[in-house]
Formats: C-alpha cells, sequence, structure tokens
C-alpha cells in the first residue's frame, strides 16, 4: 500500500499543500521529510506523539525522517494553539530539554526495522543563531508580508488578546527550518499538528521565494486528535499521560491505553498502532460482537507501550496489571508496587510493631478501632495479598515489601498503599 494511502486509512491526513503532487513524488523516489518539537519540557507527553507516529510511518515505508528539536524556536515560543504569551526559560533549561528530547525521540526512532529510512536528528539553534538581527530582517523579513502573517490563524486568533513581536516572528524562523533542511537535507515534506497549518505554509512560500516557484516541497498536517466525548485526547483526571517513565510509569501508560472507550479504539489503532488492515479490521469485529472481553484496548495497550517502553517494560505493566486484578499481589517486587499503587490512596507508619487495630487507625485506613474489628472479623481486609481474620494480629516492618510497603485491601476493590517512615 502507498504511504498516502495508508495515512488515508488510518484517517490520519487534514490537510495537504498538493495531494497529487505529493502522491507522485512518494511513488518515484524515496522522500526526506521532517517534524519538529520545541523543547518546552524535558519530556514529550502524547499529544506531541500525534505527528511523530506519522513520521515513523514514512520511516517504516523506507523513506528518510528528519527530527528537529527546536533550541532555537524553544527560546521564542509558538503562538500556536496559546491566548497568552509563554514565558520565556533560561538557555540552560532549554539546552537541558533539548538533551531530554533528543534521548527520549531517539529511543523511538534509532531502532532500524527492515527496510526502516535512517534517521537523521537536527536542532534549529545549530543554523539560527549564526545570522545577525541585519542578515534576518534583510535575506528572511523582506519575504514575509505583515498582511499574509496577520490572515494566518496562528497569529489572527491572538491580536484581540495581544501578541509579542518576539512570538510574531516565529513564523519566520521556522519557515528558515523548512528552507535549510530543503537545502541541506533535500527535505521536501513537513508534516505537523493541524495548528501548524499556517506555519508549514509559510515556510513553502520562503521555499518558493528563494528557490523558485518550481521547487518541490510539501506540506501535511495530522487531524486534530478528540476523544468521542468531545473532550482533547491525552488528558486525565491526573494531567498529561507523559513517555518519560519517571513522570508517568509504564503500567499508568499501559492503563491509559487499556481503559479507552469502545468508541475510541478502534480510531486510535490506526493512528497509533503499526497493525496491519487486517488485523485492526478483526479487532474491530472483536469490539462489535464481544465488547466486554476488550481485546481491542488489550492490543492498543501493548503496542503502544512496547514502542515507547519496551518489552521488558511491557511484561512488568501486565505483570502488575494481573496481580491487582487478581488480588495475587505477593509476586510483585517494591518497585512493580509503587508502578501499580502510585495512584492509589497512601499513608504512612512509623517501623514500631503494632497491633492490627490499632494500626490499622493510627494510618487512617479505618475510621475507628470498632470498624476495624469488625472489618477484621469478616474478613474484608487483606495484607500483601493475605487475609487477615485475627483482630489480635501483630504488624511488623519486617511484614513489608523490601521493608518499604504494606498493602492493605479493604473489600474487593479498595487498595491502599502505606509507606514505612
Amino acid at each position: 500500500m502507498n504511504i498516502i494511502d495508508e495515512l488515508e486509512w488510518r484517517d490520519a491526513i487534514n490537510q495537504q499543500t498538493d495531494a497529487e503532487g505529493l502522491r507522485a513524488l512518494v511513488n518515484e523516489k524515496k522522500v526526506s521529510l521532517y517534524c519538529g518539537v520545541d523543547p518546552t519540557g524535558d519530556s514529550m507527553h502524547i499529544g506531541h506523539l500525534i505527528p511523530f507516529m506519522m513520521l515513523k510511518r514514512f520511516q517504516l515505508a523506507g523513506h528518510r525522517p528528519v527530527i528537529l528539536i527546536g533550541g532555537a524556536t524553544g527560546t521564542i515560543g509558538d503562538p500556536s494553539g496559546r491566548t497568552s504569551e509563554r514565558s520565556l526559560q533560561t538557555l540552560e533549561q532549554i539546552q537541558a530539554n533539548v538533551d531530554a528530547l533528543t534521548a527520549q525521540l531517539k529511543k523511538l526512532f534509532d531502532r532500524q526495522e527492515e527496510g526502516g529510512g535512517d534517521l537523521r536528528m537536527v536542532n534549529n539553534y545549530d543554523w539560527t543563531h549564526k545570522i545577525n538581527v541585519i542578515e534576518f530582517l534583510r535575506d528572511y523579513g523582506k519575504n514575509f508580508s505583515i498582511n499574509n502573517m496577520l490572515a494566518k490563524d496562528v497569529v489572527s486568533s491572538r491580536l484581540e488578546s495581544g501578541i509579542s513581536f518576539t512570538e510574531f516572528s516565529y513564523q519566520i524562523l521556522q519557515s528558515l527550518d523548512f528552507l535549510h533542511l530543503y537545502r541541506k537535507e533535500d527535505v521536501q515534506l513537513q508534516i505537523g499538528g493541524s495548528d501548524q497549518w499556517g506555519n508549514i505554509t509559510a515556510g513553502l512560500d520562503l521555499i518558493r521565494k528563494k528557490e523558485g516557484a518550481e521547487a518541490k516541497a510539501f506540506g501535511l498536517t495530522i487531524p486534530l486528535m478528540l476523544k468521542a466525548d468531545g473532550t482533547k485526547f491525552g488528558k486525565t483526571a491526573g494531567g498529561a499521560v507523559w513517555l518519560d517513565p519517571s513522570k508517568t510509569t509504564p503500567y499508568e501508560f499501559y492503563q491509559f491505553w487499556a481503559n479507552t472507550d469502545d468508541r475510541d479504539v478502534v480510531k486510535y489503532l490506526k493512528f497509533f498502532t503499526f497493525l496491519s488492515k487486517e488485523q485492526i479490521e478483526a479487532l474491530e469485529d472483536k469490539v462489535k460482537t464481544e465488547p466486554h472481553k476488550r481485546e481491542a484496548q488489550k492490543a492498543l495497550a501493548e503496542e503502544m507501550t512496547r514502542f515507547v517502553h519496551g518489552e521488558d517494560m511491557l511484561e512488568q505493566a501486565k505483570k502488575i496489571t494481573a496481580a491487582l486484578f487478581s488480588g495475587d499481589i505477593k509476586s510483585l517486587t517494591a518497585d512493580e508496587i509503587e508502578q501499580g499503587f502510585k495512584e492509589m490512596p497512601t499513608f504512612e507508619a512509623t517501623r514500631e510493631t503494632k497491633n492490627i487495630v490499632d494500626w490499622l487507625v493510627d494510618v487512617g485506613i479505618e475510621p475507628s478501632k470498632r470498624q476495624a474489628r469488625e472489618d477484621i472479623t469478616n474478613g474484608a481486609i487483606s495484607m500483601n495479598g493475605d487475609r487477615v481474620s485475627d483482630v489480635a494480629f501483630e504488624v511488623t516492618a519486617d511484614q513489608a515489601f523490601d521493608g518499604r510497603f504494606i498493602i492493605i485491601r479493604k473489600g474487593k476493590k479498595n487498595y491502599s498503599l502505606v509507606r514505612f517512615v
């Protein structure tokens, strides 16, 4: 299947500057294309991942991806999708973010699958910082019409609330990137989110003014990803879902995808996984005929966790999931306990030995000794996977996972983590 046909089947194309021309180009040759990200933080989240999944598809089809880290544009701030000015970060913080994102993206793209195109990573600071103000205004600014820039959605949406000259000039810097990569890396295609359409088309205009009207360069944007209920994709009650495992653990990452709504799961399988058309259609049928088995959600969670965190972390996430579902948590390590119970109620306890009734009240799991005795007698309390039915039972630090945690289950599903201090 032609890469453009595949993207269309996956509903992954929003706008193209020249659909017929791009289709002819990818049929004719292996194309160099790029997608960029600004280092506004030290990790991407899954919202950032959307255009890079398309870049990965081009790589697997044999094309040559170029990833741009915006060490220069990150110092300015992209006004896209914002109603107010960004707070400028220090150059030291931006460089730390550049290093973190570079490592993160290399992990996703540097695996050389059979037939995959080579990866190139660049930082726009390398060529932008050499340009002085006069050169910027004469050689680049002269090619931009203020009227055209004001008409771009990214700028026009900010006119009422206000936009600084700094953020206004972002469009010129991104256009300069496209021109530089066209010249130096033979990049003919830029892809990005739907909010990047104005920046992408501005870059194409600059290329044609500088290189001639016949210059072959193209732009493609990805649709805005919304959930079936109309809310923005990638957000949870706890905030963004990060690719950095220290911010969002592999178990939490796995659970995010496993909890996908039936109405969204096929769309996400098409968009985020590299499963074939036949595999996805089979899973789509399962959603219709056996939704209770959630096979599509499990496949989505496995594919995404494997892609971002690797096979070992996927197996760990599945192990934690199975243990929490069955209640058999004794096989888990302390680190796995910490992952699985990160968002569950957490209490603290001292290391002194105490009667179970007193201990449950002191740490705050039970509201009173009477309630604690009643729950223990009724078999409603389990500690580290074992039911406690004796009100004379004593809790010691030696019973903790790695001397750090005790897990209390009250009833069938109410887990609490007690951390020893």
